[in-house]
Parts: structure tokens; C-alpha cells; sequence
């Protein structure tokens, strides 16, 4: 059952962050021929809720995403199952969801 729930899962966060990956191509390719500079682009980012609820969900669906296909990978080579191989996925999922979100932030608020 866990199973089933963790592939839905993986499914929903993949439909979230398409349109998620195609805004982020679409303002990054506006950005380059805009000829904007780093410096351009994070003043207009910073202090922008907007764009940091956008990056904020992408960076959770993200780290869910893959948390959920390492798991697979780690059960497959490492044979790990059980409870540490639950443990070592929710350690991944959350040290990427930790280092996202220092991104966001840094984008965003700093």
C-alpha cells in the first residue's frame, strides 16, 4: 500500500512542477535575451511573495520527487528495506527540501 501511495505521490509532484519547470524556462530565456544581469534579475526577485510561494512549492515537490526516486534506486542496489530504508528516503527528502529552501531564500529574501 505504501508503495502504491509513494509512486501516486511521485506522480502528483511531477504534474506540479512541469508547468513549474516551463514558467522557470520561460522567465529564464525572457531574462537572457532581455540582457539582464544577476543583479538585475535578484532585485526584481527579492521581496517578491509571488515568486517565492512559485519557488517555495517547486522546491517541495522537488525534494518529494526525489526523495521518492532514490528511495527506489537505494532499495535496489543497496537492498536496504524497512524501516532504514524509510529513514535514509526521509533523510534525503528533507536535506534537499533544507538546501531548497536556503535558495529560495537567498533569492528571494535576501
Amino acid at each position: 500500500m505504501l508503495d502504491i501511495r509513494l509512486y501516486l505521490l511521485q506522480r502528483i509532484t511531477a504534474m506540479i512542477m512541469a508547468p513549474l519547470v516551463l514558467l522557470h524556462l520561460a522567465v529564464m530565456i525572457y531574462a537572457i535575451q532581455g540582457g539582464l544581469s544577476s543583479e538585475e534579475i535578484l532585485s526584481r526577485t527579492q521581496g517578491s511573495l509571488l515568486w517565492g510561494v512559485i519557488y517555495g512549492l517547486f522546491v517541495v515537490c522537488v525534494s518529494i520527487h526525489a526523495g521518492i526516486g532514490l528511495r527506489v534506486v537505494i532499495h535496489e542496489w543497496l537492498r536496504l528495506e524497512g524501516k532504514w530504508l524509510n529513514a535514509l528516503s526521509i533523510l534525503i527528502t528533507l536535506f534537499f527540501l533544507g538546501l531548497g529552501t536556503l535558495a529560495v531564500i537567498a533569492v528571494v529574501i535576501a
